[in-house]
């Protein structure tokens, strides 16, 4: 079972049909939409500043979502991936943003729709990310645009992937204690 616990009298409040996997730490003023996810040693840690995040979010394995205390809160809209081992700091990231494997968003920066983060990518704070873009590099730049095809299958594909994905570990989870697990 996930790690869903209170700091300074804030609780984590927690949409209907999202999926946390046992070892994902979800701490304090969050608030999450429906159909969100919180994959494997993935932490959503709002003590020092709240997270809010919206319908159909995906954190993915070993992801950190924080913020900066009392200067930077994190905002995630709809529709919304943050690859493995990402860092998102107090910042802002709008509707349908996909946040590649290892990339980092820091304080202040502002994500629009639509908009892609490569993997390993560095954002550093204050920095505007243009909808419709890619932005790749340490620091990062934009390197192009977005084509229709790259929205549907990176940014709107992964979202409804990951929601069917928890579907797999939510009816896992309801098999009998002595029902054999198949790795495969």
């Amino acid at each position: 079972m996930a790690l869903v616990k209170s700091v300074k009298g804030e609780s984590p409040q927690l949409g209907s049909n999202c999926y946390f996997a046992e070892n994902a730490t979800i701490v304090g003023d969050v608030q999450m939409g429906d159909d969100c996810s919180v994959w494997f040693n993935a932490v959503v840690r709002g003590d020092v500043h709240y997270i809010k995040m919206g319908n159909k979010v995906n954190i993915q394995d070993g992801a950190i979502i924080h913020g900066t205390y009392q200067k930077a809160p994190t905002n995630i809209g709809d529709n919304v991936s943050i690859g493995h081992a990402a860092i998102v700091h107090g910042c802002t990231l709008a509707d349908n943003v996909l946040v590649g494997m290892r990339a980092v968003v820091m304080d202040h920066a502002k994500v629009e729709p639509n908009a892609i983060i490569a993997a390993g990518a560095v954002i550093p704070e204050n920095t505007h990310v243009e909808s419709g873009s890619v932005y790749a590099g340490v620091p990062a730049k934009k390197l192009k645009d977005i084509d229709e095809q790259q929205f549907e299958k990176l940014v709107k594909g992964i979202a409804d992937n990951y929601v069917m994905y928890a579907g797999w570990y939510r009816e896992s989870s309801s098999q009998k204690p002595d029902t054999p697990h198949i790795s495969i």
